[in-house]
């Protein structure tokens, strides 16, 4: 079996994961409120990092697909924790498009690919995803 990601163990509750294909790295650490010294991405920081890179990669390809001129396009995540069982609750995710010239066509069919991206079909149907286009 091919291995796409292989994360280590550092110790003080960080792990270390290596993309192979690209040998691009990154650390994860525990938040303070968790042990942790909250240094990097905790693992549930990426999981709402994914959901809203997700969103904004499939956008943009749909907008290549669709001859869609992509403005500038960016993310604001806020991800709400519950603490028995320790888990995310929520995921609201504000996506601004800056500077965009795109018709209600062009707006509904994006908002449709983002909302229906791997990631978030992919999620729990409890974590409550709450995603505000501003356009």
């Amino acid at each position: 079996m091919s291995h796409k990601i292989e994360s280590n163990y550092l110790g003080e509750f960080r792990v270390s994961s290596t993309h192979i294909a690209s040998n691009t790295k990154i650390i994860t650490d525990a938040p303070v409120d968790n042990n942790g010294k909250g240094e990097s991405f905790s693992p549930t920081d990426l999981v709402a990092t994914a959901l809203g890179t997700c969103m904004i990669t499939v956008m943009g390809i749909y907008a290549e697909k669709n001859g869609i001129l992509m403005p500038n396009v960016y993310s604001r995540i806020n991800k709400i924790m519950t603490s028995n069982p320790r888990k995310i609750s929520k995921l609201k995710i504000e996506i601004i498009f800056e500077g965009n010239k795109l018709s209600e066509k062009e707006k509904q069919g994006l908002k449709k690919v983002a909302l229906n991206c791997p990631v978030a079909n992919s999620l729990h149907a409890d974590l409550q995803q709450e995603i505000e286009f501003i356009f």
